[in-house]
């Protein structure tokens, strides 16, 4: 009996030994807690998508709290939220504009050629490896299998007849998309804008016509009607400027390949 009193003893005392351990080293090595980053992140849609440029909503709400990072920082994040996040720091949030992601090619399975069928891994970023860069004829048109879309957290790009295909509507602008293509021909590009290159092809006119229906063939006639001067031909390939684009639509009327959507 005396033995289970001196263990019971010796327990209680080293249980007391440990609490008082931990409440003193809780004490000294307490971490200060930001109250405005936490209602900061409180805020963000916890999506952790990464399109900030900051490691989740944890590193984007630490930032904001620091003044590091502008209170509209999070792509995917509301008006709403914005105006929230803003009346935390005390500063007025700018209305952003709405960006969406954009794949620059509408060459499907029945416009443009290709050099082989391959039966390997469905991973674009598999296939831009192996010799020829791809199936494609067209080494800079889309490969088709699903790279983009697999990363999209928000269910907003799938494959359509060999080419992804954005949803405007469910796209939140997080830019996972756009660094997963191995070809590089998604970008993001204002919500607003309705005309749109779908190419993204440098080659010459002749070479993109040998490859694929669905071409830009650099022959200037977009540039050329356009009276806002908004597209201009550089390298080959036409290209918008959306700030001056006034959405006329004649530079789509005239294009002679209809590469302009």
């Amino acid at each position: 009996m005396q033995g289970v009193i001196i263990a019971a003893v010796l327990v209680g005392v080293v249980g007391l030994v440990i609490g008082l351990l931990l409440g003193i080293a809780g004490v000294k090595f307490e971490v200060e807690v930001d109250e405005k980053e936490v209602e900061v992140r409180e805020c963000l849609p916890g999506n952790n998508c990464g399109g900030c440029g900051y490691a989740g909503c944890d590193g984007l709400a630490a930032a904001i709290a620091k003044g590091d990072a502008a209170v509209n920082a999070c792509p995917v994040a509301s008006d709403e939220d914005y105006k929230k996040i803003g009346a935390i720091m005390g500063v007025d949030a700018e209305k952003s504009e709405k960006m969406v992601a954009f794949v620059k090619c509408s060459g499907t399975c029945d416009k443009t050629k290709v050099k082989y069928h391959y039966y390997g891994i469905h991973d674009c970023r598999k296939l831009a490896l192996i010799p020829g860069n791809g199936d494609k004829a067209c080494d800079k048109g889309c490969l088709g299998y699903g790279s983009c879309a697999s990363v999209c957290l928000f269910d907003a790009i799938h494959i359509e007849n060999g080419v992804a295909v954005v949803d405007k509507d469910k796209c939140k602008s997080c830019g996972k998309c756009v660094l997963a293509c191995p070809k590089g021909i998604i970008e993001l590009v204002p919500y607003k804008a309705n005309k749109h290159v779908v190419c993204s092809s440098t080659a010459k006119a002749k070479d993109v016509m040998a490859v694929c229906e669905a071409g830009c063939r650099g022959c200037k006639v977009c540039e050329k009607f356009c009276e806002a001067k908004a597209i201009t031909v550089e390298n080959n390939i036409a290209k918008i400027d959306y700030e001056k684009c006034t959405d006329c639509g004649v530079c789509a009327t005239k294009c002679p390949a209809k590469v302009i959507k």
